[in-house]
């Protein structure tokens, strides 16, 4: 019950034809994962990357006024994380600056990246930082206490029914940078 050369040749041929066929798809698959992924988020407002924007020539709007609420939280980073005031009120298209304060409670140096988030979800559109420590990775020293602004704007363009705006940075140990890895 031997196969013929002839037939063995074929079934190769087949296989590796079949086999070259789920490469080539695996690699197109690989490249559409990014703009499907993106699409996805955009879609369900999550993940959205909101960036840094250029000053906005506009006028002061002062028939009203948002209130910023702010919060911080660290994911498993030995700091100690805070915005020295909870909430602030602006007026859109007003120049605002708060700080935060970090504590390296570590006793070696820690690397870490914030990370914003906005609530409303679609608010981050209209909260434009002009000066943010989510820009840049932190490195702080063994104990190291380090006070960091926050310039932003709130676009007039705000949609009038959204009157408080909760910006909440998260802080992310970098791996291989002072890290854990």
């Amino acid at each position: 019950m031997s196969v013929d050369k002839a037939e063995m040749r074929q079934e190769n041929r087949r296989l590796s034809r079949r086999l070259a066929i789920v490469a080539v798809a695996m690699f197109g698959f690989g490249f559409a994962l990014v703009p499907f992924y993106n699409q996805i988020c955009a879609a369900l407002g999550v993940n959205s990357i909101v960036e840094k924007s250029e000053p906005l020539n506009s006028q002061i709007d002062s028939t009203r006024t948002v209130t910023i609420e702010l919060d911080s939280n660290t994911h498993d980073l030995p700091w100690r994380f805070r915005p020295l005031v909870s909430h602030l009120t602006v007026h859109p298209g007003e120049l605002a600056t708060v700080e935060y304060e970090v504590v390296n409670v570590r006793a070696a140096p820690v690397t870490g990246q914030a990370v914003p988030s906005y609530g409303p979800q679609h608010a981050g559109e209209y909260f434009k930082k002009l000066e943010c420590f989510c820009f840049t990775q932190q490195t702080l020293a063994a104990g190291e206490t380090r006070r960091m602004p926050v310039t932003f704007v709130v676009d007039p363009r705000l949609p009038r029914d959204v009157s408080t705006i909760a910006v909440s940075y998260t802080f992310f140990e970098v791996a291989g940078r002072g890290g854990k890895s």
